[in-house]
This record gives C-alpha cells, structure tokens and sequence, in this order.
C-alpha cells in the first residue's frame, strides 16, 4: 500500500448473506483503497444494475471479518493489521437506516414512556398523569385516566393468547396501575427508586434503581439472586441481544454500558459506547436481531447501534429536547417520546 492514496487498489470479493435478487457475482475486482461506506455501496449497486436495469439504489453496510467498516478501507486495514495484498472478503447488508420521519403525535406534556411491543397500537405515559394508546402517528384512540401525577413507565404484558395483555403503568404519584388484574407480590431490596423493571423469562426479572444496582429477582422466592453495581444512577434497563441474555443500561452519565450475566466478573461491562453528550434515558434491544439496539438521551438525540462497531449506525434529532423513552414499533419502525411532548416515529428500516 504505497504510493499516493488516491492511487492505491486492492483486490476484493464481494459476498452477502442476502438472497436474489441482492447478490453480485462472487468474482474478485480492483477497487481503489480510499472508498469509504458511500463508494463501496455505490460499488454494490452498480454490480446490481449490471445484472438487473430495474434495480434501485440503496444504501448497505459493509463487514469484513464480522465487523463493520466505518472508515476508509485503507484505514479500516492498518487499523486492523490485515494485509492488503491478498483478496479481501467484503461481506455487505442493508444499511439500517431509518428512511422517513412521520409526523410528530403531540401530547399536552413531556413523554416519559413509551412501548411499541404490539404491532396494533403504541402506548405512552405522560408527565400530565395520562396514558394514550396510539393507532397511528397522530391517532390517539383512547386515554387512560386515574394517576395524579406524572406516567414514569409504561408496559404491555402478553398473557399468551394473541389478543390477551395487560397494560401496566406507574407514576410518581407512588402508584403501579394494571389496567386488567391487580398487583400479586411485592418485590423488596432496593435502596432508592426503581427506575427500570424488565421481564424477559417466566422465573426472572430484572430491575434498575438510582442506588447504582441492577438486580435479578427470583419470581419464585421473591429474593433478589444475582446484583451488579455500575456506580452511577441508573434509569433505564433492557434485556435482549445474544441468547436474549445480555443487559443493556443507560445511567446518569453519556455511555450506554452493556453486561452479559452468564460470565464470570459480571460487574464489567463488555462493551461501552460513549456517543451520547448527556444523560442515556432508555435503551431498548431489537426483538430480532443480536446485534441492534436503541439509545435516547437528554442530549435530545436517538442513536441507533450495531455492537459490531463503536459508531451509531445512525443518529435520529426528531426532538428539540431530551429524549426520555425510546422503542421499536412493527418491527424496524422507531419510537421516542420527549421533553417537547412529542412521540416521534422514524419507519423504513432494514434491521438484519
């Protein structure tokens, strides 16, 4: 790799995982070493077109040896010690991108909470003590009136039956209202608030609390069985990711910190992404995909990430103010809810 950048080529293969009509012949080429996402995918595209003129460009990701390239080639190589005089494997995906921002769904206060786990509806808690269910962007179809103070958090729990849940809501006003049912135990060993509560198996939850812990609940006993202590407030929780085992938490500070219970030292996390300028207020995992989660943030900001990389895929600024909850709504569609009391969607993704 000598000589002026500009003239520097490598040879590649290109290979993906996706089916006709997105794949290019798996034959080497010579490309120039300074391409970056945009040139490689432009690349792609033409190959594409080559082999089908109605073919209409999009964007793709770009991994060699499972991770994403967000640099140059010629840096991303150097970064990495992989020699460029053999062929290099470059394997592409659909860029995740959100496409289209819809029109924002106006509440009467901040947007605390926000869950997009049914594909039918979107709930939100307000800080005006109100829950809304959404059918669509700007399609409020019902309220749910009884806390007197603000909505802290929000949930949909499924009961099995496809049409068969429970909306759950908790406020400041120092009460959990279930909206089908009523409360059965009562969990204890937190020191501060709860700030976070997840249920993701029959005999486990998982909550977070401003006393810096995150605690694993035996629904059996009722007794806190596993801790780990991050050493800042924490606010939000989520678990999903790898075996739908590994906990993602955003806390009183800007890194969105990621631990995997199952290995030993859990009190480290194992991966740390530090994009955020303020506060991580949520974070929720793709029900589908290992490797993609959201973040919001008080810095007004969603950021989408893929933990094959230490950038955001994408940076999402539909909010004038912090953003306080944030989901994934039918699949690939963004939800997020903030201080400028507004619950925003972005649609059009492609998560793998």
């Amino acid at each position: 790799m000598e000589g002026d950048a500009e003239e520097r080529q490598i040879q590649a293969r290109f290979v993906t995982k996706l089916k006709t009509p997105y794949k290019v012949p798996a034959t080497a080429i010579t490309i120039p070493a300074n391409l970056t996402r945009l040139g490689l995918s432009t690349i792609v595209s033409s190959l594409l077109n080559a082999g089908n003129p109605d073919w209409e460009n999009q964007p793709f990701d770009f991994l060699i040896d499972g991770e994403l390239v967000r640099m140059s080639l010629e840096q991303f190589l150097l970064a990495k010690g992989i020699s460029a005089e053999k062929i290099i494997e470059i394997e592409y995906i659909k860029a995740v991108v959100p496409r289209k921002q819809e029109e924002p769904s106006l509440h009467d206060d901040w947007v605390s909470a926000a869950d997009g786990s049914c594909p039918r509806f979107i709930l939100t808690g307000c800080y005006d003590g109100l829950g809304r269910v959404w059918k669509a962007a700007g399609l409020c179809t019902h309220m749910l009136e009884g806390h007197s103070d603000a909505i802290t958090s929000v949930s949909i729990i499924f009961s099995g039956a496809e049409d068969s849940f429970t909306v759950a809501t908790a406020s400041k006003d120092q009460t959990l209202r279930l909206w089908k049912g009523e409360a059965m135990s009562t969990l204890v060993g937190h020191t501060q608030r709860v700030s976070s509560v997840v249920w993701p198996e029959h005999e486990t939850i998982y909550s977070a609390s401003w006393d810096h812990s995150i605690r694993r609940w035996d629904v059996e006993t009722g007794k806190d069985s596993a801790k780990i202590f991050c050493g800042k407030a924490l606010n939000y929780l989520h678990v999903g990711g790898e075996g739908s085992a590994l906990i993602a938490a955003g806390a009183s500070d800007p890194i969105l910190r990621i631990w995997d219970p199952r290995k030993p030292g859990t009190s480290a996390p194992i991966y740390q992404f530090c994009s955020h300028t303020s506060w991580v207020s949520a974070c929720k995992w793709h029900d589908k995909s290992w490797f993609h989660l959201l973040s919001a943030s008080y810095d007004g900001k969603v950021m989408l990430w893929d933990l094959r990389t230490a950038w955001p895929l994408a940076v999402i600024e539909s909010h004038e103010d912090k953003v306080l909850c944030v989901d994934w709504w039918r699949g690939d569609n963004l939800v997020s809810g903030g201080v400028d009391c507004k619950l925003c969607i972005s649609s059009d993704s492609s998560v793998q």
